[in-house]
């Protein structure tokens, strides 16, 4: 692959497509999901897209999709607007079904891939990390020893990052345990992606 051929994210999308890693996918019909343009301000990073994400081929297109534009404080017209938000998974397809829940992202790449499209985002004000997969590839030892830890002090990564809980339905007794994510980190989430989407030169 020769970096200098990608000077656009249509093109990396196509590298995406005609990588090896990827063509079982390619033969099913399914592409990379990942939403970007070079005007985005706020960066997405989730694990991989679920079943129903991919197979309607658009990100967060499920019940954590729901959740998290509740936490974000925007609808479905702005979240998918890649003017504002860049989607840009640890995996941009779906990796199959594990024991409990999907398989973990495949490992590689985000290593290949981020780095090229992050190239093309230098507009981005700040960087949402969903779940642990996220946090430890972007935060490495800045990570705390939990993901609790880790989201419960997001003031120290801020103003880059800005990491959250997965919202899946699946996370309802963490929720239960740790009141203060809603009644604390939510609000001022929100309150941070308002300021950011109606800056002046949004």
């Amino acid at each position: 692959m020769n970096e200098h051929d990608l000077k656009d994210l249509l093109a990396i999308k196509h590298a995406i497509i005609e990588d090896k890693m990827n063509q079982d996918y390619t033969k099913h019909g399914w592409y990379p999901l990942f939403l970007a343009d070079p005007s985005s301000k706020i960066m997405i990073v989730g694990q991989a897209p679920g079943i129903k994400a991919q197979s309607s081929g658009l990100t967060w297109n499920d019940a954590s999709g729901d959740r998290l534009r509740e936490w974000l404080g925007v609808n479905r017209d702005t979240f998918y607007n890649p003017r504002f938000f860049a989607m840009v998974p640890m995996d941009f397809y779906y990796p199959g079904k594990g024991k409990s829940g999907d398989l973990p992202p495949r490992k590689g790449f985000a290593e290949t891939w981020h780095p090229l499209i992050l190239n093309h985002l230098q507009n981005v004000k700040l960087i949402i990390l969903v779940g642990s997969y996220a946090q430890r590839y972007y935060l490495n030892d800045r990570q705390k020893k939990t993901l609790t830890e880790t989201v419960r002090s997001y003031q120290d990564y801020l103003p880059q990052f800005f990491p959250l809980v997965h919202p899946s339905p699946r996370n309802i007794g963490w929720h239960i345990e740790n009141p203060w994510f809603m009644a604390h980190v939510v609000p001022t989430l929100k309150e941070l992606v308002h300021q950011i989407l109606s800056s002046s030169d949004s």
